[in-house]
């Protein structure tokens, strides 16, 4: 809860999911949660919980995840992102620090998340500087084309329990997904990019294991339109493309929750004409 004596920020956060066992706390290892505590409360002397607008896995990267903390409200948007930057460890890095109205919910607020799910295809998907960020998948060949096709039959509103590790009765089924698509990803592979209004827990990834053994042959496309148009169909899904190829690359919210405040850095800069 926010007071008189303290602000609301929003965090826009860039991790590496490699070390950590995923965005929320626990106790089987470290996660980017924990270490955000952990410096808040060594530069402002106590305890500060950050909420996330959602969590992802061991393993998962981010560079739009979006987080809330209340701080004193003698620290400016400046300050805490220069403190935070110098004090994190190197996989962990604010790109943003805004402030925001005192009811803003990272979770509970947004209107869609999008994620990018990276798959290699060359050899080089293998190299040390490319297989932590990607799902090294040049062992075999695939059709690109039927990348393509398995997409565009994603988008819509549906139940997405076929894709997803367990259920969710208290929220439901449905998502309502309004981008799926594959695209050219740097001379080595493609990159799935989807945006929905929520995802079932490792939804993307059953998507990406199911479209990839699609294109390769392995099963038909009407497989994957049947998994999605038929949530009772006794047909299941492939198995769940690996974590360190997903990332989190933004969440958007309604403007009426973020607030006209000023106080946010970097500054945003004028468009170039």
């Amino acid at each position: 809860m926010t007071s008189l004596e303290l602000r609301r920020y929003r965090l826009i956060v860039q991790y590496d999911g490699y070390p950590f066992h995923g965005w929320q706390l626990q106790d089987s290892g470290p996660t980017v949660q924990g270490e955000l505590e952990r410096i808040l409360e060594e530069i402002t002397g106590e305890r500060r919980p950050v909420v996330g607008s959602g969590r992802t896995d061991r393993g998962v990267h981010a560079w739009g995840q979006s987080a809330a903390v209340d701080v004193p409200s003698s620290w400016s948007a400046a300050d805490l992102r220069k403190s935070l930057n110098a004090m994190l460890q190197d996989e962990i890095w604010i790109e943003e620090v805004r402030r925001v109205s005192p009811d803003f919910h990272p979770r509970y607020h947004p209107v869609a998340r999008s994620y990018e799910y990276r798959l290699g295809l060359e050899s080089r998907s293998g190299s040390p500087f490319h297989v932590r960020w990607c799902w090294d998948a040049s062992t075999a060949p695939l059709n690109p084309e039927l990348l393509r096709e398995s997409a565009e039959i994603i988008p819509g509103r549906r139940s997405f329990r076929k894709f997803s590790k367990s259920g969710q009765p208290e929220r439901g089924e449905e998502c309502c997904v309004t981008q799926a698509q594959w695209a050219p990803w740097g001379g080595i592979g493609y990159r799935f990019q989807i945006t929905s209004n929520r995802y079932l827990h490792h939804m993307v990834r059953y998507l990406v294991g199911t479209m990839v053994d699609v294109a390769r042959g392995r099963r038909p496309l009407a497989e994957m339109r049947e998994l999605l148009n038929e949530p009772d169909s006794y047909l299941t899904t492939s198995p769940p493309a690996p974590p360190q190829g997903l990332f989190l690359s933004s969440v958007e919210y309604p403007p009426k929750h973020l607030g006209n405040y000023t106080d946010i850095d970097p500054q945003p800069t004028e468009p170039l004409n």
